[in-house]
């Protein structure tokens, strides 16, 4: 079956994994840009950049539910596999 499927191709569930990795890098970065003022004692940011953080839990979400995807296709291709 692997000689039959090329390198550069995306299976089910990559593009979730890859969007779920760029929202919670995106939150990443709101969250350290919120987080540093408040050690550095200067004025804190407004609500928004708050909620912006919880990017971090969507992206893991979003990734995950890519992941699971991935493993139910790789069980229907084993399943198929095995009915032969």
């Amino acid at each position: 079956m692997r000689d039959k499927t090329q390198a550069n191709s995306a299976g089910p569930g990559d593009r979730l994994i890859r969007a779920g990795a760029v929202v919670f890098f995106i939150g990443t970065v709101a969250t350290l840009v919120t987080v540093i003022p408040l050690f550095l004692g200067a004025k804190p940011f407004p609500t928004y950049m708050y909620l912006l953080s919880m990017l971090m839990g969507v992206g893991f979400l979003v990734a995950g539910a890519g992941v699971l995807q991935s493993i139910a296709a790789g069980r229907r291709q084993a399943r198929e596999a095995s009915s032969r």
